[in-house]
């Protein structure tokens, strides 16, 4: 599916896997504790290794996602990273740069924490997404 170069957060958040199970009321909770914003070409998003407290999600521009220098990816609209730092405060396990500018929605870990105490199915979608991301990380190495 090809995304528009340009998305409204709603738009944007039901196309994102984490978000794609929560009816359009729980969606706007989200989108209301969300901050909407313009970084510049060049930001760093994510730092490697520094303590997450937010989830991005790209709504317009381009990132690059690198892993100890190694690109791993380029993402844009529609893209989610930082999203481990929702559960926990641990260390990024990526850079990302913004490639040109972006807008993006701005997720705080207590905003949303806040949000999964009132909308249950969020947290069952976020369970079952870690549970097959652990699966595929655990066939990628095991076999």
């Amino acid at each position: 599916m090809t995304m528009p170069s340009t998305l409204n957060p709603l738009t944007t958040l039901h196309h994102v896997p984490l978000f794609s199970s929560c009816s359009k009321k729980d969606l706007a909770r989200i989108v209301k504790v969300s901050d909407t914003v313009t970084f510049k070409a060049g930001r760093v998003l994510i730092e490697q290794g520094q303590p997450g407290r937010e989830a991005f999600i790209v709504l317009k521009g381009k990132a690059t996602v690198r892993r100890n220098g190694k690109k791993l990816a380029s993402i844009g609209a529609g893209s989610m990273v930082g999203e481990l730092a929702l559960l926990d405060h641990g260390p990024r396990t990526a850079t990302v740069t913004c490639d040109t500018d972006c807008d993006v929605l701005v997720i705080s870990q207590r905003h949303f924490h806040g949000v999964l105490d009132d909308v249950p199915a969020l947290s069952h979608k976020l369970l079952s997404t870690l549970a097959s991301r652990l699966r595929d990380l655990d066939r990628a190495t095991v076999g």
